[in-house]
Formats: structure tokens, sequence, C-alpha cells
């Protein structure tokens, strides 16, 4: 199933936030079998960032299926401090759990959330989201689905930034919805 629109085309700027986009190598792109991705980085005028990391799949299957951020980021040299999960608010005003992690890399730290999405679902569940997508391959002959990770850095102030990471996302969920179908 393609997306209605190109992830490219969420806002660069809302809510006070400017997004400026960062290339994935090829390779990566490649290796991970996206039909689609994005990858930005915003900053809001006080200076604090917050990246976005959206990557859709039109079909998952055997070899091409979502990649967990709790192997990626230790992957990537990032270390678990801990981890959780918290609510966020979708537009129609009913709550979705998804996942919140804080990591470490060296003295860097980072709050990051993350869901899978597809068919109007939000799911923090990794088993949950392969459950989901088996069933719709039944019901409804489709595997699409796409990974949102939310990351921002911090230095001090844990509760801020776990803050500006969910109003961030809840702020994304609506334009995301319209173009992951």
């Amino acid at each position: 199933m393609p997306l209605s629109k190109p992830l490219g085309s969420l806002p660069l700027v809302f809510d006070g936030w400017r997004g400026r986009d960062l290339e994935l190598e090829p390779r990566i792109i490649k290796g991970l079998g996206l039909d689609d991705h994005l990858n930005r980085l915003y900053q809001d005028e006080s200076g604090h960032q917050l990246g976005i990391y959206v990557g859709y799949y039109k079909s998952q299957r055997a070899g091409i299926v979502i990649h967990s951020p709790k192997n990626c980021l230790p992957g990537a040299g990032w270390q678990p401090v801990t981890s959780g999960y918290t609510d966020l608010v979708q537009p129609d005003g009913k709550r979705a759990k998804v996942n919140m992690y804080e990591v470490r890399k060296g003295l860097d730290r980072q709050i990051v959330l993350y869901w899978y999405q597809s068919h109007g679902r939000v799911i923090a569940s990794e088993y949950w989201a392969k459950i989901y997508m088996v069933l719709d391959a039944i019901r409804i002959h489709r595997t699409d689905a796409a990974l949102v990770r939310v990351v921002t850095p911090f230095n001090e102030n844990r509760a801020e930034a776990r803050q500006r990471a969910a109003t961030f996302a809840e702020r994304i969920l609506e334009p995301l919805e319209s173009l992951v179908p």
C-alpha cells in the first residue's frame, strides 16, 4: 500500500519548531528495505532539538521487516538507562501507549519515544505490531506499517526532555496519520 503523500511532506515548520532534513546513506536505506523514510531534525527558538525518524514499509515479508530501536540503538553505541512507556493523547482524544527510553552514549543522554503505526493504530509493543501484521495480512491482505521514533537530547532536566518529546510526538500524530495509510 503506497503512502497518500511522501513522508517528506510532513511540515518543516509547526508549533514553533523548524526542521531540516538529514540524509540517510543509501546503503542504510537499502539494508533496511525502506519504501519511504523521513529523517529530520527540528529546533525551537530556545535551541532545544528533536529528531524524528519515520521508516515506512509498503509490504513486510521475510528479510524486510521493521527493525526495533531496542536492537538498533545499542548497535549504534547507545546504552539503555531506563525503559518504560508513556501515553500520548491522539487527535481523537484517546490515549496511545508508546515506548519511552532514556539512553546514554558517553556523556550524551537522550529521551527516545517510539511506536509502530499502521491502519490507524499506534502500537508500542513489537509483539503486538507483528500480531496485527499477520492478522491484517489474512484479513485485508496488507502488511504495510511505519516505525516512528522521536529523540531529544538533554543535559540535566530529564522531566523537561520527556515532556518536550511527548508534546512534539502528540503534535505530529495527526499529520502522520494523514500520510501513513
